[in-house]
């Protein structure tokens, strides 16, 4: 087994320092999006009802078509209230970008841990930088992916928790009902979680470069490039 070497100064150097911010940067990626928790409100009038409230709560993984409204009264206005659905499963998106956030940040730990307390394997092994190399690239692509993805679903979640449901909402239509949009819980935290995605993305990015200088690809293309001429031997005359 390897000799551990702790050096917590390796930190201070690119490749630690940016390890250490991708880790970070995926801890607020996965946290504002996987904590989220919401609910959109309406305003219902209907027989013997006047401006009741009535919720659909709605959390990651965004399921929405499983996210029901509450009745406003228990006669369900006279019957003709009938459960009420929200609209579209956004949860692949949701997912996709919060297990890709999850599995960086196990990623940055056993990186660093090798980082700081076996870089002389690292050094001596060229297949540990190749690995991180292919990795790096691999994440920078999938943080692209999964942050517009998930931005988009987002925009469909605005969508299918705002105002604009109301006309869709059949029951609303029965005569003696009427609905009226109150409000939605405010999803700055989710705008956040896609900022944060955008900034894995650059860094991640920004950080092929540096994974790339310590493999033997950068050293095999050093030696081509120095590597004197080969001439003819010229003969005297």
């Amino acid at each position: 087994m390897a000799d551990l070497r702790v050096d917590f100064g390796l930190l201070l150097e690119p490749l630690g320092f940016i390890k250490v911010l991708e880790w970070i940067f995926s801890i607020f990626a996965f946290a504002t999006c996987g904590g989220f928790r919401g609910e959109t409100t309406l305003l219902v009038s209907c027989k013997g009802v006047v401006n009741k409230t009535v919720t659909a709560a709605f959390a990651y993984p965004f399921r929405l078509n499983t996210v029901v409204f509450s009745a406003p009264d228990p006669k369900r206005c006279g019957g003709t209230w009938t459960d009420v659905y929200l609209v579209g499963n956004f949860s692949s998106s949701a997912q996709f970008f919060v297990t890709l956030a999850v599995l960086v940040f196990l990623y940055c730990i056993t990186a660093l841990v090798v980082y700081i307390g076996y870089k002389h394997v690292y050094q001596q092994n060229s297949k540990f930088p190749l690995t991180d190399f292919a990795v790096t690239v691999i994440t920078a692509f999938l943080w692209l992916v999964s942050t517009f993805a998930w931005a988009k679903a987002l925009a469909d979640i605005k969508v299918s928790t705002g105002a604009s449901i109301i006309p869709g909402i059949e029951s609303c239509k029965a005569p003696g009902t009427t609905c009226r949009f109150a409000s939605v819980t405010s999803m700055g935290t989710l705008n956040v979680s896609v900022v944060f995605g955008l900034l894995n993305m650059v860094l991640w990015g920004g950080n092929i470069w540096f994974v790339y200088k310590d493999t033997n690809l950068r050293n095999q293309s050093n030696r081509i490039s120095q590597s004197p001429g080969i001439y003819p031997t010229q003969r005297g005359i």
